[in-house]
Formats: C-alpha cells, structure tokens, sequence
C-alpha cells in the first residue's frame, strides 16, 4: 500500500500546483538556452556574471584535468585534497579579506556542514524566517535551540537574544534573500552579535561577486569586519562554476574542518574545478564591468515594470508576486509561449498565497533582452498599467 499513498501525494502536488518538472538544456548555460529543440530568452539562471560559459574557464578546467585527472578520489582529509584546492582555498580567503577558507562541494554541505560544527545542544541559532532551506536544515541537524526571528526585525531579534540563556548564540542569515533579493541588515546584525556575544554566519550565496567593490561580497559592501563573523561563498552562481566554502578566523575554519560532517564524509571535488575557479575569481576581480551591465539591467526592468507587484530589491533577483500557484504558472507558461523562460516559484519555497515569477538577470543578458520580457509581461498582465520603455 506504501507505494498508492505515494502517487496519492504525488497527485495531490499536482492538484495544487506544487509539482516541480525539471527542464533539459541542450547545450551550455547561457542568456539563451535551448529545450526541446527550441531556442529561448532565458531568465532562470543564478548565473550572475555570465562566467558559466567563458572561454577561459573552459580552458582553465581543461589544463587542470590534463594536470590532476578528473576525479579526487578520497575525501579531503584522506588524500582527496590537491593542490588546486589548497591554492583556490587561499585565493578565495584572500578575495574576501579573510584569514582563511575552507572548500565544499556545495553550498548546502558548506551551511549545514558550518552550522552543525559550530553549534550543538547547548546553543541557541536565531534565524531569519525566509532563511534558504540549507540554513534551516544546518539549524536542525545542529540540534541547537531554533528561534525564527521575522524577516530583517531586528528589535524582535534583539529581545530575543537579551532572553536567552544558551551557553552559545547564533545569528543566521542570508545575505541575498533568494526568492525577493532584499538585503540583509547586516551592520545591525553584526552590531547585536558584538553585543550579545554571538557568531553571525553569513550566506552570501547570491552576494558573492555581486556586491562590493570587486564583487568581494557582502560584508565588503558593508565595510563589515568581525571574528565572529563566519561567510559561506557559492561558486556556482556568480562564479559560474561549482562548489562552495567557509571563510572566518582560523579557529572557525579550524572547528568546521575537524567536526563538519558534510566536509568529513564526502569525496572532494573534481580539482579541475578549482582550477576553473582561480581563472572565474581573476576575472570577476578584473571585468567590473560585468557589474555595471547588471545594475543597468535592474534600473531597466524595475523601470519597466514600474507598478507592478515587483518586490524591492536592487540585486540580480527581481521577484513578480503573482499570488495564487495556479496563476504563477499560468504566466510562466504564457511567457514560454512567448520564447522566454522565466520560473514559476511556489511553497513551500515561499509562503502560502506569494507564488511568483523569480526574474533572474545576468550580465549575459542585453538591455534588449530585458525590454523584450517587459513587453511580454505587459502584453501577459493586462492589469499591469502601461508604463515606461526600457531603453
């Protein structure tokens, strides 16, 4: 009978309009992508800087599995960890004015992993309510003491921290939030761990080599410097490649190397990735341009759509609140119709009644690009007023 109640659920999901259907690419990541044979205007990646498919990380991946093959073979603290590693670890620490890092496979192993090392029992982790799934999952498997804090009140989580009396506090956030691209009040957050003798993890997944100067993140945007501060950097967004890592003073880096299970117990990653990582980090240092081109393409797109339920947010991620999940992938489906991909997001990724189109900008994208998903919108939404022209 076990296998009925699954289809039964599987069912329900559809009914609902839950059910999540994967897309195939034929080919590389890119502004435009093909699926079932057909050509599309993509707006679907996290693909921030339009390094995914670059020639020269192409390249650079190529020379590093000529020099140290394709697989790791072992675990990091096994003989797993190369040499490529060990220069990537010291480049990223060094990108994000740090004293050292630590590499993972992922950006969920890096969270979890990190969480998990750094707490247990005896604390308490105060979290933000829309933190990314990684993070909440990272709290559970801590077994620490969960407070969920409202998104970005800081006075709710201030009279929590004055109320607790865990041996050990943690403060978790997004920097990015993924699915509304708001920022996260950093200096305050940082300014309540100083005071309350807590550690602020940090994960920058949809900041790093976005914001800052250089694209360092987002505690350089802030100008943020702290030992308790703990930074988790994807490198399969803006970096366009893969893997994650942790970045902190060396007693923290020290403590999630020696207990993070998801760093322990995992084979390494491919070096040839690291390989393609050092080629991204020079690239995203030295092409600011890359940035300039995605803060036009925002201005565009909110001016554009100037009226519409589109969240705050003057990051890559522009969320459409459409509401109902039905109607989210009705829009979805008529923009496809349309030769543009742009996602339908549904709960439980975001709360009950805020389905949305999660519009997701690159610097491969042309100002055409965006004026072209402005008019199908307005030409999909005929309750959104006609408005300005994206230029």
């Amino acid at each position: 009978m076990a296998h009925h109640n699954l289809a039964a659920q599987l069912d329900t999901l559809e009914r609902d309009g839950l059910l999540r259907r994967r897309l195939t690419l034929e080919g590389a990541q890119g502004a435009h992508v093909s699926v079932d044979g057909r050509e599309y205007l993509a707006f679907c990646s996290n693909d921030y800087l339009g390094l995914a498919n670059h020639p020269r990380l192409i390249e650079a991946a190529i020379e590093g599995m000529r020099r140290h093959g394709v697989g790791s073979g072992a675990s990091h603290l096994v003989t797993g960890h190369n040499i490529a590693h060990d220069r990537l670890e010291k480049k990223l620490a060094d990108y994000v004015q740090l004293p050292r890092a630590l590499l993972f496979s992922t950006g969920y192993q890096a969270n979890i992993g990190a969480i998990a090392a750094l707490v247990g029992r005896e604390s308490a982790v105060f979290s933000d309510k829309l933190n990314h799934a990684s993070l909440i999952d990272g709290v559970r498997l801590s077994r620490a003491e969960a407070v969920r804090y409202p998104h970005g009140d800081t006075a709710f989580l201030e009279q929590a921290l004055a109320k607790s009396t865990a041996r050990q506090r943690m403060i978790v956030t997004d920097s990015v939030f993924s699915m509304d691209g708001d920022i996260a009040p950093l200096p305050a957050l940082l300014d309540l761990a100083e005071r309350y003798d807590a550690l602020l993890l940090v994960d920058d997944a949809h900041g790093f080599g976005v914001l800052g100067p250089q694209g360092r993140g987002a505690l350089a945007h802030f100008g943020l410097r702290s030992p308790r501060l703990v930074y988790v950097g994807t490198l399969g967004k803006a970096a366009g490649v893969a893997g994650a890592f942790v970045a902190g003073s060396p007693d923290v880096v020290e403590t999630v190397l020696q207990r993070a299970r998801t760093y322990i117990f995992t084979t390494a990653s491919p070096p040839h990735l690291a390989t393609a990582l050092e080629a991204s980090l020079e690239l995203m240092q030295a092409e600011n341009w890359r940035r300039e081109r995605l803060r036009d393409l925002v201005a565009g797109l909110r001016a554009g759509l100037r009226g519409s339920n589109l969240r705050p947010s003057d990051t890559p991620v522009q969320a459409l609140v459409v509401g109902g999940n039905a109607e989210a992938l009705a829009l979805s489906d008529a923009i496809r119709d349309r030769g543009i991909l742009v996602p339908a997001i549904r709960p439980p990724t975001v709360p009950e009644g805020t389905a949305r189109l999660r519009i997701s900008l690159s610097a491969a994208h042309e100002l055409a690009d965006v004026a072209r998903l402005v008019d199908a919108l307005h030409a999909t939404l005929p309750e959104t007023p006609k408005l300005a022209t994206v230029t």
